[in-house]
């Protein structure tokens, strides 16, 4: 049963009386918990809902709509609930690595199976019951995303500090029985999964690969606020080129007997090891693009095929901009750079600046882990241009506010230029520095 906080005007069900401060109890005989429950039940063309005014006894409306229609209901919450707090205290997490003062919405570790099928977060099951996984097929909520890291059961609960964390792994089991779709993490520490057990861990995945869609390996991330917690250091850059061998010898495999590659490691593995990317085709249509795999090789495919039709008329005057980035991106963004400043014949100005990430140290690279006040430091003395371009995926939608709370409107003024985000995208990197 839950809360309904308002209805749309005019809608199915504010035409059938129910009003905002209702109870909802159930649809079609099937009572209504969250957002999953409400989605599957409400598809029908003809609804029969309960619900509770007043706590007084159930009343009992019929509604008949196409298929998919909205019902006009507005909830207190996207879920309907509240979310699923991760019950782990796995020895690489990174929220446990966060420095105090940052907002409350940063500690919150969230392990919720509604968002792996609904937002693409993954999960590690050990919050799952098996009425969770019989729901889940009864509905056929695929994919979902699990945090694997490892298929051996007491390495699983060592390294997530759990007791359940090896035997939910036989869930596994029944979703792929199900047919239900899978992605899998392996977030790689080093001295703990990697090595032996990183081949016993992709061996024991292997049987999946009917529904696996993919499986991504990151190396764990590793900020300078690590006090009292499990000792992790990073990869040398001999190890990553090792787990990149051995990922893709394992891959290479896959691919011929399976017909696609299955395994793939992160970017920053193949940027520690200073080795090249591999080309497009090797992330067959990137199943795990948000995970990290292929990010710079896909943003530059897209940037190429943008400017291979994009015609630049002859600009009146020198425009001049800057860009700030992390190291990992930078190289890919300097090229992408280079080759508008030749397109424009040298009628666009535009400095790339590498932010080294003081915030959270010296083993972090990624761009979206950037903060404002490392940006403001390491620019307010050097020469901005017009407008200044930062990575959209190191500011957060809610009053665009960077991980230190700094507000892209803020940086901008410190700085004394315009500042704007952009995305990973292509076109959208090629179109905020030529326009």
């Amino acid at each position: 049963m839950v809360l309904i906080k308002e209805v749309c005007a005019d809608s199915y069900v504010d035409k059938a009386g129910i009003k905002g401060g209702d109870m909802l109890f159930s649809v079609n005989g099937y009572e209504i918990r969250d957002v999953l429950d409400y989605r599957y039940r409400t598809i029908a063309k003809k609804l029969e809902i309960e619900y509770i005014r007043n706590g007084e006894k159930l009343k009992t409306i019929i509604i008949k709509k196409d298929e998919y229609d909205e019902l006009g209901f507005e909830f207190e919450t996207y879920l309907m609930d509240e979310k699923q707090s991760c019950m782990n205290k796995c020895i690489f997490c990174f929220v446990d690595q966060n420095p105090r003062g940052m907002r409350e919405t940063i500690y919150f570790k969230d392990d919720d199976s509604r968002l792996s099928f609904l937002m693409g977060n993954y999960v590690t099951l050990t919050n799952m019951s098996d009425e969770d996984i019989d729901r889940i097929i009864e509905m056929r909520m695929s994919p979902v995303n699990i945090s694997v890291h490892t298929m051996d059961p007491e390495l699983r609960v060592k390294m997530m500090k759990n007791k359940n964390a090896g035997k939910v792994l036989s869930y596994i089991d029944r979703l792929h029985e199900a047919g239900i779709e899978l992605n899998f993490q392996i977030v790689l520490c080093r001295s703990v999964n990697d090595g032996d057990n990183l081949t016993y861990t992709m061996r024991k995945m292997e049987k999946y690969h009917d529904t696996l869609i993919g499986v991504s390996v990151v190396p764990a991330g590793l900020t300078k606020y690590r006090d009292k917690l499990y000792p992790l250091e990073p990869f040398t850059k001999e190890e990553c080129a090792e787990i990149i061998e051995s990922v893709n010898a394992f891959g290479d495999r896959c691919k011929i007997e399976y017909g696609k590659r299955l395994f793939f490691c992160a970017d920053e593995f193949y940027l520690k090891a200073e080795m090249p990317l591999p080309e497009a085709d090797y992330y067959e249509d990137y199943p795990q693009l948000e995970d990290g795999i292929g990010t710079i090789r896909s943003s530059e495919d897209e940037v190429n095929d943008e400017l291979s039709y994009t015609e630049v008329e002859t600009l009146e005057k020198i425009r001049e901009l800057s860009i700030a980035t992390g190291e990992a991106a930078y190289d890919f963004i300097c090229r992408t750079v280079e080759k508008i400043e030749k397109m424009t014949q040298g009628k666009t100005k535009c400095r790339v600046y590498k932010i080294k990430n003081d915030f959270f140290g010296e083993n972090i690279s990624v761009a979206g882990l950037l903060t404002g006040s490392d940006i403001y430091t390491q620019l307010k003395d050097k020469s901005l241009g017009e407008r200044l371009l930062v990575p959209a995926v190191a500011v957060r939608r809610e009053g665009e506010l960077f991980l230190d709370n700094m507000s892209l409107e803020e940086l901008g003024e410190k700085l004394g230029v315009a500042a704007f985000a952009v995305s990973n995208d292509g076109a959208d990197i090629v179109s905020n520095i030529l326009y």
